[in-house]
């Protein structure tokens, strides 16, 4: 990655800016125990202001369940948080059906996971929070409540607007992908030049104005072992993947491709993009989570708004049981933070 795609060239995000709005998600999962571990790390981490959306009690009984002395305080407005983030884990209360068990689902709650998610988007819209942070959902909960969308990403879409990309991230390596959850033998026959042009461009745009790289550079992957072997690997490089490359380039992005993804992923490969247009969900994610597996984010591109999540589930296994790493959802939030200010930064130039 370019120098100018780290944490550090950005610096921290301005105390006048709107807080970020983080999701209860699964109240039976770990995102109650991260969010509680990310805040008590916040000043060493140097995270942005921060607030909840869920059952305050939720979180209090959780702190208490881990033995962690981490005060929650309710809030009325998403403008408390920052005073109160400073001292306690701010919460805009939203009551659960019943009461959370680590570990076991309620269905009857799945309507306040829903809600948490359209209140953030409400939020996050109207400005009152500068992006949303979504903790992990257990989607067959929430499809037998009524959930129509294969997830977040997509609900996210209908409700804020865009066209979302799903970008995969952690501290080193960008990955987008061009198709997602869908068998490997179904993937060809989903590759289109139209498909990744999209992505492309979306994705280069958001590493202008998302991540604050002027010049973003972009690696497209090929689909065959070693790139299709001029067709005799397969063709779907000659006739799919190649015919995109010079529509993303017209954009004025440096692009290279398509490249063998087994040499692809080493460090000094990484050295030479800014991010990796890749063509199905293992070609992306083995590697990301193979450099970093406790640290890699999900980031939606192309909404209107700000929105992340950490790279994993909801680990009910684990649930209430002090075991759950919080580092993803810490990337997740800083990832956030940064990305608000840069589209405020873009913003602010393009009306100067």
């Amino acid at each position: 990655m370019s120098a100018s795609s780290g944490s550090a060239d950005n610096g921290p995000v301005p105390d006048e800016t709107p807080p970020l709005a983080l999701t209860i998600g699964e109240p039976a999962g770990i995102g109650p125990e991260i969010s509680l571990k990310a805040w008590a790390h916040r000043e060493r981490e140097a995270l942005p202001p921060f607030f909840a959306i869920g059952d305050a009690s939720c979180y209090r009984e959780t702190a208490s369940l881990l033995g962690a002395d981490i005060p929650v305080e309710q809030i009325s407005r998403p403008g408390d948080a920052s005073s109160v983030f400073k001292h306690a884990f701010p919460v805009l209360d939203l009551p659960l059906a019943v009461a959370a068990r680590p570990g076991k689902l309620a269905p009857e709650n799945a309507a306040a996971v829903i809600d948490a998610i359209d209140l953030a988007c409400d939020l996050a819209l109207k400005g009152e929070a500068s992006g949303i942070v979504t903790s992990p959902i257990h989607k067959r909960v929430l499809y037998e409540a009524g959930f129509k969308l294969p997830g977040h990403t997509e609900y996210l879409a209908e409700r804020a607007g865009g066209t979302p990309v799903m970008m995969l991230s952690c501290p080193g390596l960008r990955v987008a992908l061009v198709t997602i959850h869908m068998p490997i033998k179904a993937v060809a026959a989903h590759l289109s030049t139209s498909a990744i042009v999209e992505t492309g461009t979306t994705l280069a745009h958001a590493l202008r104005t998302d991540f604050g790289i002027d010049a973003p550079r972009l690696a497209v992957a090929a689909l065959n072992p070693h790139g299709g072997e001029e067709g005799h690997l397969g063709r779907e490089e000659i006739e799919i993947i190649a015919p995109a490359i010079p529509f993303i380039r017209d954009t004025g992005v440096e692009v290279t491709g398509p490249l063998p993804a087994d040499t692809l992923f080493h460090e000094r490969a990484r050295e030479s993009y800014d991010a990796v247009l890749c063509m199905y969900h293992d070609q992306a994610l083995i590697p990301l989570k193979t450099i970093d597996f406790e640290r890699g984010v999900n980031t939606t591109l192309g909404l209107s708004i700000v929105r992340t999540s950490p790279d994993h589930g909801t680990a009910l296994d684990i649930a209430g049981k002090g075991l759950a790493h919080p580092g993803s959802l810490i990337e997740a939030i800083r990832q956030a933070g940064e990305i608000a200010w840069n589209r405020r930064q873009t913003a602010a130039g393009a009306h100067a």
